[in-house]
């Protein structure tokens, strides 16, 4: 398929990798404060305390950045796990309105996600909740990243389902599924 937001989905994509090289340098400057304590106290000099407070806590929010973000990238290069053991027997013509139907479920699905979402953030930025644990991380910052991920795929599923009703309508024996998925 040809995706014509794929910029975007691709930006997504980004930002997810962003998160994961974030959460490795984050872990690796942990590790290395602590050896650089190690090594010190072994040669008779006190520890210098390198350590990142509330590093479980960033990482775990930087893993739901990486998470969300990435799901549009993910699902418009094919990468999403897909059982086509008993949609790639059917006929194209038929198989395409089995995938209008996949794709009204999961579009429907990713939407109501992304409403609850928002009234999630909403209600974090007007109540101004903050993370419990070492650093007090307003909410709404990871809340933001996963309305951000989940607005991208449903925005991926709607062109999915846009572009295979209107192959499902103009030309059903044309659809195939290639082997990432997409047709």
């Amino acid at each position: 398929m040809r995706y014509r937001l794929r910029p975007l989905y691709n930006l997504g994509g980004y930002l997810s990798a962003a998160c994961l090289c974030l959460i490795c340098t984050l872990i690796t400057a942990q590790i290395v404060g602590r050896l650089l304590d190690r090594v010190a106290t072994q040669l008779g000099a006190g520890r210098i305390g390198l350590t990142i407070p509330g590093l479980a806590q960033i990482s775990g929010y930087l893993l739901v950045g990486a998470s969300f973000l990435g799901l549009a990238y993910t699902f418009v290069n094919g990468g999403h796990i897909r059982v086509t053991l008993l949609i790639g027997r059917l006929p194209a013509a038929i198989r395409v309105y089995f995938e209008v139907f996949c794709l009204s479920i999961a579009a429907a699905l990713s939407l109501y996600l992304a409403w609850n979402l928002g009234w999630l953030l909403a209600d974090s930025i007007a109540y101004g909740e903050t993370s419990y644990g070492l650093v007090n991380i307003p909410l709404w910052i990871p809340q933001t990243a996963m309305l951000t991920g989940v607005v991208l795929l449903c925005l991926a599923l709607i062109e999915a389902w846009l572009i295979t009703l209107v192959t499902a309508v103009t030309r059903p024996r044309d659809f195939t599924i290639d082997d990432t998925g997409h047709s």
